[in-house]
């Protein structure tokens, strides 16, 4: 089982080390980085999905969405279904940095991965995206 654990911490060492210097060029950090990600899915989402997503605080994700939308990445509207509710939304120039940051970082795992290898690659995303979904302690 520690096989396991440490070759996903070593995958986790591998994404931060892929993704950091690509965000970072943006102005965007690792946490800012995974709200744009939930909001390039569509729709607007709520303060407490984001934070629930990325697991940071509440105060914390507030933060990090002003910071996006300052530097306007995101930007907020009220829920036209409860006007209690404010939603967040990826804006244009977040839109345009999250297609620049998956397109170079993509770029660079082709490479790595090599470019004759499509029905692995493929493979290695299923089983990326089954992990990814298996609930903590399971």
């Amino acid at each position: 089982m520690t096989g396991l654990v440490e070759l996903l911490d070593r995958l986790d060492r591998a994404v931060a080390t892929a993704l950091s210097p690509v965000t970072s060029a943006e102005g965007v950090s690792r946490d800012g980085w995974r709200v744009l990600l939930m909001l390039a899915r569509g729709g607007g989402r709520s303060m407490g999905e984001i934070a629930s997503h990325t697991a940071l605080p509440a105060p914390t994700a507030t933060r990090v969405v002003d910071r996006l939308v300052e530097a306007r990445m995101a930007y907020r509207n009220t829920d036209p279904v409860d006007r209690r509710r404010v939603l967040v939304h990826l804006a244009a120039d977040g839109r345009a940095v999250v297609e620049r940051v998956c397109r170079q970082v993509e770029r660079g795992a082709g490479a790595a991965l090599g470019g004759s290898h499509t029905v692995e690659r493929a493979q290695l995303a299923d089983l990326l995206e089954a992990l990814a979904v298996q609930p903590a302690g399971n």
